[in-house]
């Protein structure tokens, strides 16, 4: 089934490029226009393993590529350029092989959950939200089964199923919030510094979620279990 997912605070057009990169190679930059909105099958948000309110995850480590190192107890990642090799990394059918992408260890199936994220000398990640089924042979915003918000080449942009629309955002923030509200269809950027939403995406989510993160420099680090701030809708 698919779903056409509306997308707010679309820009002129522009090319972001180095979108993913396999193995050190870089996938052709796409060229996007403000004409279209993304379709996409859907997703929502809530862990389903959880007994509070508030979404409380740590990055899976079983998930992570060999080139990403986690840290803080598995609620930061750090990307190296080398990496481990492969052939030491344990075979999991779980784990990224080709992709710098790591799950959260949380299934989202219902509810209304907000984390957030620092960002620390990284010039090229991507965050949000993924199905937990989806093909470990695909990037986070390569395909239909993952919605992300990245920033690649000083510009920000959403991302699914290989579209991307430009996010209007002035700089890089240290740090990032992530608004996800299942049974609504509703995934949202969020301003921490001025507590409001920059861009959403408009889905219907079916199966369970995990928090999904590629990071090509640099560090990220995740803050879960945290109140939604106030006025957000």
């Amino acid at each position: 089934m698919r779903v056409v997912a509306v997308v707010k605070n679309m820009a002129m057009p522009v090319k972001v490029a180095r979108l993913c990169r396999l193995a050190g190679q870089t996938v052709p930059s796409l060229s996007v226009t403000n004409r279209w909105a993304v379709s996409l099958p859907a997703r929502r948000c809530y862990i389903s393993t959880s007994t509070g309110n508030n979404l409380q995850f740590k990055l899976d480590e079983q998930t992570a590529h060999s080139s990403l190192d986690l840290f803080k107890k598995d609620t930061g990642v750090i990307y190296r350029m080398l990496g481990l090799d492969p052939s030491h990394v344990p075979h999991n059918p779980e784990r990224f092989r080709d992709w710098a992408v790591v799950f959260g260890d949380e299934k989202i199936s219902s509810g209304r959950h907000y984390f957030e994220v620092t960002v620390k000398k990284s010039q090229e990640f991507r965050v949000g939200v993924a199905e937990e089924l989806m093909s470990r042979e695909d990037c986070v915003g390569t395909s239909g089964s993952s919605w992300v918000f990245g920033y690649a080449q000083r510009k920000w942009f959403a991302m699914t199923s290989n579209k991307i629309i430009p996010v209007t955002l002035v700089g890089k923030p240290d740090r990032i919030g992530i608004l996800l509200d299942y049974e609504a269809g509703f995934l949202g950027l969020v301003d921490v510094k001025n507590p409001t939403i920059i861009h959403t995406f408009r889905a219907q989510f079916k199966t369970p979620l995990c928090p999904a993160f590629g990071l090509w420099d640099g560090e990220l680090l995740t803050h879960s279990g945290l109140e939604e701030p106030e006025g957000l809708k």
